[in-house]
């Protein structure tokens, strides 16, 4: 009898490629600021910034608010620090508060304003977290600013002394340290569109501003060497424009060039290269002659750096146009009369395509690869560390207490494909923040606008981590890049098919 024919046998499922991985010591973090978190404003001789003085002007922050509560982190930071250990975070990057560790801007540290920044630093070394800390996140005192503010090179010289203060008072805690955080909103949006505190609209101001920012980077590396210990490492955190042009036109290349000098290289020339490009010099020739620009202070400026901290969100598409066109100011930076691109009249600047974030914001991770691994063919051997990518989105709290928020996910995922295609193309990145841990004070918008991982309900202060948290705790915890549609860690949602706003 003829054996019956052989039935196949049931075929195993191919392997699914394992999830991406990220290099052993990569940094998984979130990022905060004093000003939108600590709240406190009054407490422990802290005196005004001008972030408190700008928020006390009717008009100018969204429904008046201010960051005198924030979320209330000066007493909830123990709170805060288990959610960052809950989520596997190695790292935490915090400003610390000028007004709060030097009340005038001179003369001697304010023990109780340290004191808070040594239990803060003591909690994340208990939990086994790198803390980061920022000198200057946009909170100049009062009476700095009374004084002239970041235009006055006086400002640049008090900065390197609250920076020798306050690192010798935490350097046996603290190794990473930031000098300043985004100088270009600084100088541009706080001297020059006036849409951050101090709120003035000047362009000279605004390019000497950014003189002394840099000066006083310099000033602080310095200082800050000179009491710290040897392996502390010191770095600055840029917000970098990628550029595009609208059309391969030389007139729209050429727009592109003269953003990039005053919105890129303005800062990386002087701080990275030893000074400052000669095309940007020449585009703002009618506004300064530059005579604030001493000798020595591009030497001064450019001090080595152990490495640089890179801030994105979403890149920039500009034209060439007509000179003073309102198309000059659809740039997202402005909305108000004044530009915050001197030496740039004839440049326009227009949507770029795609979803958009609730910040109207475009979302593009190809950006911040390309920002990556242009960084690293410019500046061989200097590694980096995204210390702040975020998205903002209409974050509700569900029926079931959680937060469902699966665009974050999907862009935080987006964007650290990004980075980690980066890193396959030879950028040496170190770490990344997320912006931010906790939604908070958002600048001009207020409490409109929520960035956070855990979301706080503003009225009671209670914090809930979104299913963004739970995603990201889990890739922070495995090194892996995991999908988005993966199950979170902690029993949050499982984000599925994406809306888009």
């Amino acid at each position: 009898m003829p054996l019956p024919p052989a039935r196949p046998l049931p075929q195993a499922p191919a392997p699914a490629d394992p999830p991406p991985r990220f290099p052993a010591g990569f940094l998984w973090g979130a990022a905060t600021s004093a000003y939108q978190v600590e709240g406190a404003t009054a407490e422990d001789g802290r005196t005004a910034s001008i972030w408190d003085t700008f928020c006390r002007t009717p008009g100018k922050v969204f429904q008046d608010h201010t960051g005198e509560v924030a979320v209330d982190h000066y007493h909830r930071f123990r709170e805060d620090v288990r959610l960052m250990a809950g989520l596997g975070l190695t790292a935490y990057r915090f400003s610390v508060s000028w007004p709060r560790v030097q009340p005038t801007g001179r003369g001697p540290a304010s023990q109780r304003g340290l004191d808070f920044y040594r239990r803060l630093a003591d909690e994340l070394l208990a939990a086994g977290i790198t803390p980061v800390a920022t000198l200057y996140h946009w909170d100049l005192p009062q009476e700095l600013e009374a004084a002239g503010g970041w235009p006055e090179r006086a400002t640049a010289e008090r900065f390197a002394e609250y920076a020798a203060l306050t690192g010798e008072a935490l350097g046996d805690r603290i190794g990473r340290w930031t000098t300043l955080n985004e100088p270009w909103c600084s100088a541009f949006l706080g001297y020059g569109s006036g849409v951050h505190a101090p709120g003035r609209t000047d362009p000279v101001d605004a390019l000497r501003a950014a003189h002394h920012l840099n000066l006083g980077h310099g000033l602080a590396v310095t200082a800050l060497r000179g009491v710290l210990p040897a392996d502390a490492q010191l770095s600055a955190s840029l917000n970098l424009h990628v550029l595009r042009p609208l059309t391969p036109s030389d007139a729209d290349q050429d727009a592109v060039r003269r953003i990039d000098a005053v919105g890129n290289r303005v800062f990386l020339g002087p701080m990275l290269e030893g000074g400052y490009p000669e095309d940007l010099l020449a585009d703002t020739a009618h506004l300064t002659d530059w005579a604030f620009l001493r000798a020595g202070d591009e030497k001064e400026i450019h001090q080595p750096l152990d490495w640089l901290g890179v801030n994105y969100y979403t890149p920039t598409v500009v034209s060439a146009t007509a000179a003073g066109s309102a198309a000059a100011r659809e740039d997202g930076h402005g909305g108000g009369a004044a530009s915050p691109w001197p030496g740039a009249d004839r440049v326009g600047f227009h949507p770029a395509p795609g979803e958009r974030t609730a910040m109207g914001w475009p979302v593009d991770p190809s950006g911040l690869h390309q920002l990556l691994t242009d960084l690293a063919r410019r500046h061989p051997g200097l590694p980096l560390i995204v210390t702040e990518n975020g998205a903002a989105y209409e974050d509700e709290i569900g029926a079931d207490g959680t937060v469902d928020d699966r665009d974050r996910t999907a862009y935080l995922h987006g964007h650290l494909t990004a980075v980690h295609r980066a890193l396959a193309d030879g950028a040496d990145v170190r770490g990344y923040f997320a912006w931010s841990l906790l939604d908070n004070f958002e600048w001009a918008y207020g409490y409109a606008k929520r960035f956070g991982l855990v979301h706080v309900d503003y009225s009671t202060l209670a914090r809930t981590p979104k299913a963004s948290a739970r995603w990201y705790a889990r890739v922070a915890r495995s090194g892996e890049l995991h999908p988005p549609s993966a199950p979170p860690a902690g029993g949050a949602p499982r984000p599925t098919e994406r809306d888009h706003p």
